[in-house]
């Protein structure tokens, strides 16, 4: 299964490190269980996207599983890759950025030549193979033809994915400089949220996680409050909670939570991925 981060610390802009590929397991076992990519994505200090993202495992690529990312952002967005459709390549790795939003997916579905026949003008913005990509494309013409209404444009998309294709999971993360969103659908993969407050459950320590796939550390937020979503719990903070099925998570620039269930009914066509056994 992939892994999804998401992070936000608006309206202030945090610095953090990320070792996507480092755990406590050794780096070669964990990279085999997720071989096909890793990514960071996140806002500059002019609010322009910038995606950081690598095709190689930790077992091919020694120095890149080794360097930490140290970038700076108000959100941060990172996904490790266990690849269900596309090759392993830098345009296939997530996240992805279309019209200045940053955007991951944790999941799969079927059906690419009928969604790409919804998809008009933002095919043109697709530039890889994955469903995924094409997922965010048509979030994208949804959200352009409701105004630039975020939420209202996921809402869409999702509902036309889950009534037409074959649907495993639509989990995913959208970000904006100061805003971010996250989705869970259906219950197939898992997707965790944490509103932290400065310096977490201890006061004052800073955000280090240490996962299954990655380690991720803000000395920051050891002053700062966050939002924290994650595929696992990252600690043992008690205030962590499974996002519901259905479930649309809005966090605002001022770290105000909303949240909604905007997808009540199952996937019309049910679809099960063959999973890697060890992730």
């Amino acid at each position: 299964m992939c892994r999804l981060f998401g992070l936000s610390a608006a309206p202030h802009r945090v610095k953090a490190e990320f070792w996507l590929l480092e755990a406590p397991d050794s780096l070669s076992q964990q990279s085999h269980r997720n071989p096909d990519g890793t990514g960071i994505g996140f806002f500059d200090a002019d609010g322009r996207t910038v995606l950081d993202k690598e095709p190689l495992p930790a077992f091919e690529d020694a120095a890149f599983a080794r360097e930490a990312k140290r970038e700076t952002s108000a959100i941060f967005i990172s996904h490790i890759r266990h690849a269900t459709t596309g090759t392993r390549s830098v345009q296939n790795c997530h996240p992805f950025a279309m019209d200045g939003r940053i955007f991951a997916h944790n999941g799969a579905f079927d059906g690419l030549p009928e969604l790409e026949a919804q998809l008009g003008d933002v095919r043109s913005l697709v530039l890889g193979e994955t469903d995924s990509e094409r997922y965010f494309a048509l979030i994208t013409r949804k959200i352009r033809e409701r105004d630039g209404h975020v939420k209202a444009g996921l809402v869409a998309a999702a509902s036309w994915i889950a009534e037409h294709l074959p649907v495993c999971s639509l989990n995913c993360l959208i970000a904006t400089r100061s805003e971010l969103w996250a989705l869970r659908y259906p219950e197939t993969d898992p997707l965790y949220m944490l509103e932290r407050e400065p310096g977490g459950r201890h006061r004052r320590k800073e955000l280090h996680y240490v996962s299954s796939r990655s380690r991720i550390r803000s000395s920051d937020l050891a002053e700062k409050p966050s939002v924290v979503f994650a595929s696992e719990p990252l600690d043992d903070h008690p205030d962590w909670r499974a996002v519901r099925s259905g479930e649309l998570i809005h966090v605002a620039p001022d770290l105000t939570v909303r949240s909604s269930i905007e997808l009540t009914k199952p996937p019309a066509k049910p679809w099960m991925v063959q999973r890697n056994p060890t992730g």
